[in-house]
């Protein structure tokens, strides 16, 4: 059963942008509420699409070099990557259903 991968600001391009799979990647800190509570939706994603999608999850008080390039103003924010390109990008607390709505048109 896979888990959501740490990935830094270092291994960003190698673990993220160069994937085969579509990535979703997601912006969080420890300090953050709602990044608390969507947490164990993305682990369920990882878990649930582990062939067709790769989750990692980015600490963005210890990575703020990548967060910065992206524009992450606040989190979390959930961006699904896509040969290397930001395809969706989710702001904010979502359930798992509307999560779904917005990733699963790119698993294909």
């Amino acid at each position: 059963m896979s888990k959501p991968v740490a990935v830094t600001d270092a291994n960003f391009t190698s673990e993220v942008l160069q994937s085969e799979k579509p990535v979703l990647t997601d912006f969080w800190a420890v300090w953050c509420g709602p990044c608390k509570a969507i947490a164990p939706i993305v682990e369920q994603l990882a878990a649930e699409y582990e062939s067709k999608l790769k989750v990692t999850k980015l600490d963005v008080d210890n990575n703020p070099q990548t967060a910065m390039q992206y524009g992450v103003m606040s989190i979390p924010t959930l961006i699904l990557y896509k040969k290397g390109q930001p395809v969706e990008r989710i702001v904010g607390y979502q359930n798992k259903d509307a999560l779904m709505r917005r990733i699963t048109p790119h698993l294909s």
